[in-house]
């Protein structure tokens, strides 16, 4: 029912989608409305936040008062505690009242809240109160918690699940983008002569357009109209939690989110130190390298979509986070301290030994963040139940800030009392993200698994897709292929949307390495009845069940792998199957494979292992048969006609 509804939300979104049902690009989103006006509205957002807590930063630096030059530096530190405490008091809250309410609707009030604040800040900024503006700095903080688990709730509502990617890679690129611009333009604006009043004017000018753009959101129904809002913030606190802990492989990916946040705030806040102390370097080189970070981040975020063939890529976060880790230790290795005096500009900077090292460390430390936080943002939204969504991404949100609080305990902690250089602080983290790394993949294997898979069908193979989307979005189907070769499976697994559950013939299910990758995806392993009856019925037992969740099984219904490069008929354990469990089947062939390293060319696999590498192969669908339809020679010939004459 819930998918239902979801359906009707995005028919009625497609203002601007032409009416159709294709999927868009990632850019291709931007101009239609059930997401064009939301990415603008938190975009604006976002810059709104920088530009404020930017200038007020300033402001306290170079004196606001007297109170301000004596105390800046404690004053700063409140600033930014201000900001954050609300994410800890009201996030829980947040997430009850984004569930309860149409989505849409519940943004355009937070966005009013907005207006409110930042027309009050220009008060403050006019009159020089900067009580006044650490008040509506912590006002600011709740009206971003308010606006969090809303953020990322709404865009499974508006988008298919081909964009889902594509849509999270926009905003994480479009929140990065917005906090560099935002971060510039609060300090051009406050250097400028009557600056407290370009401050005001445009806070409220960037309020008032983010709530504009915000009118243009489609409806987006609650999933939960009768919850009961509870507003006890510690008790539901702890309720929000547990909602987020009720499937583990979420709650991992909600630590991993909030560790790369706080990887993300360690080196955002120690660049400027980094830049003055060790690169020897003046306030451009800062801005410099927090462009060149931002911008890693946004291209890492949109190459998701590419790489990740617009699914949802688990494989994508070990490959993320084996870059963080590299380029963080390079990092520590890639620059000495020129022997000068005064401090360098860009020009100056660019031409020591190393610079562009640590410019293309900082790039790279930020493209893999973005390959890493997108994709567990994606299944974090995919994997949690509709109703439940906006209360889970508010435990992500009430994670994440107790992360960012540990981010600056740690740097005080390791470069303040133990004395540890930036260089060395950045070592420690990238050797850390190491140990946090390995425990959440060996917890969730899951991970690793579509790493492998990843990697085995973006280096051994090129694979074209066609047709998959005839693979049903939702509920049980059986899908046949023909068997080429030992990785058949990884491929398919690689290629589908669907999680998909494979019929392994059990000695190939027991080979090293695929064993891991099978067992880690719930692959069923089967053998012939005479041989080993148990199995056997162990099985179909499986098969029944699986079918029974819904879930999407595929089987080889040769038997085994071809030995000359044509498809051997089809068994009757299919019709079994179909007979036990009348769903839809869908034909599917595998063209190119013949020849290549893991198939039997040659009598045995394996034994050439860089021939054809790299090779193109292709994945096709056929129409799907209906139950009553089913024959294991119908088959046959429906899967031999979709490989055509490439093997």
């Amino acid at each position: 029912m819930a998918q239902d509804d979801g359906e009707k939300t995005r028919e009625r979104a497609g203002d601007g989608d032409g009416g159709g049902t294709r999927e868009r690009s990632q850019f291709g989103l931007l101009a239609v409305r059930r997401f064009g006006p939301f990415f603008w509205t938190q975009f604006f957002g976002a810059f709104n936040d920088n530009v404020f807590r930017n200038a007020l930063i300033l402001v306290i630096a170079y004196g606001a008062g007297r109170e301000a030059a004596a105390a800046g530096h404690t004053l700063v530190n409140m600033a930014a505690g201000l900001f954050i405490l609300p994410f800890f008091l009201f996030s829980a809250t947040a997430g009850q009242l984004a569930d309860k309410y149409d989505k849409a609707r519940y943004i355009r009030y937070v966005k009013g809240m907005e207006i409110v604040i930042m027309t009050c800040a220009a008060g403050a900024f006019f009159l020089n109160s900067l009580l006044g503006l650490l008040a509506l700095l912590f006002f600011m903080g709740i009206q971003s918690t308010f606006f969090g688990p809303v953020k990322y709730s709404i865009i499974p509502q508006h988008l298919r699940p081909g964009e889902l990617v594509g849509g999270n890679a926009m905003v994480e690129m479009g929140t990065f983008v917005s906090i560099l611009l935002g971060t510039m333009a609060g300090g051009i604006l406050v250097g400028l002569e009557n600056g407290r009043i370009w401050i005001g004017a445009a806070v409220c000018t960037v309020a008032v357009t983010g709530w504009l753009a915000s009118l243009r959101i489609p409806p987006a129904p609650s999933d939960s109209p009768a919850l009961k809002v509870n507003w006890n913030p510690l008790t539901q606190t702890l309720k929000t939690i547990r909602f987020a802990r009720e499937v583990h492989s979420v709650f991992l990916s909600i630590l991993g989110i909030s560790w790369f946040w706080l990887l993300g705030m360690a080196y955002l806040t120690q660049i400027p130190n980094f830049t003055r102390n060790v690169l020897r370097s003046d306030e451009g080189v800062v801005t410099l390298l927090l462009t060149v970070f931002s911008v890693g981040i946004g291209a890492g975020s949109l190459l998701c979509e590419k790489l990740s063939g617009r699914r949802v890529e688990l494989g994508l976060v070990p490959l993320g986070s084996i870059g963080l880790s590299l380029f963080g230790i390079d990092l520590f290795l890639a620059y000495s301290p020129p022997p000068v005096t005064a401090l360098m500009g860009v020009r100056a900077f660019l031409a020591t030994d190393g610079a562009f090292r640590v410019l293309a460390d900082l790039v790279l430390i930020g493209v893999f963040g973005g390959l890493y936080i997108v994709p567990l943002f994606a299944f974090i939204q995919m994997r949690t139940e509709p109703r439940l969504r906006a209360r889970v991404i508010a435990a992500n949100n009430i994670v994440n800030a107790f992360f960012m609080v540990l981010s600056s305990a740690a740097a005080i902690l390791l470069l303040g009392v133990a004395g540890l250089t930036v260089p060395q602080f950045f070592l420690v983290l990238a050797l850390a993200n190491i140990g946090v790394a390995l425990y959440i993949y060996t917890v969730v294997p899951e991970f690793v698994m579509r790493f492998l898979v990843w990697m085995l069908s973006h280096t051994l193979y090129r694979v074209k897709h066609e047709n998959l989307d005839r693979i049903p979005e939702e509920g049980p189907a059986v899908l046949v292929c023909n068997h080429v070769s030992y990785v058949d499976g990884l491929l398919i697994g690689g290629a589908v949307r669907r999680p998909v559950r494979f019929v392994i013939f059990e000695p190939i299910y027991r080979m090293p390495i695929l064993h891991f990758v099978f067992k880690t995806g719930k692959a069923i392993p089967i053998d012939s009845e005479r041989r080993d009856p148990e199995v056997y019925r162990r099985a179909f037992e499986a098969i029944d069940a699986a079918l029974a969740a819904g879930e999407v099984i595929c089987i080889f219904p040769e038997g085994h792998l071809t030995e000359d490069g044509d498809i051997d008929r089809f068994r009757p354990g299919i019709e079994k199957i179909i007979d036990r469990n009348p769903v839809p089947v869908i034909p599917m062939a595998l063209r190119g494979l013949w020849g290549s390293f893991f198939s039997r060319e040659g009598g045995s696999a394996m034994r050439r292992p860089f021939k054809r590498v790299w090779s193109r192969i292709e994945l096709a669908a056929g129409e799907p048969v209906p139950p009553d339809a089913v024959s294991a020679d119908d088959l046959r010939e429906r899967v031999a006609a979709l490989r055509g004459d490439r093997r």
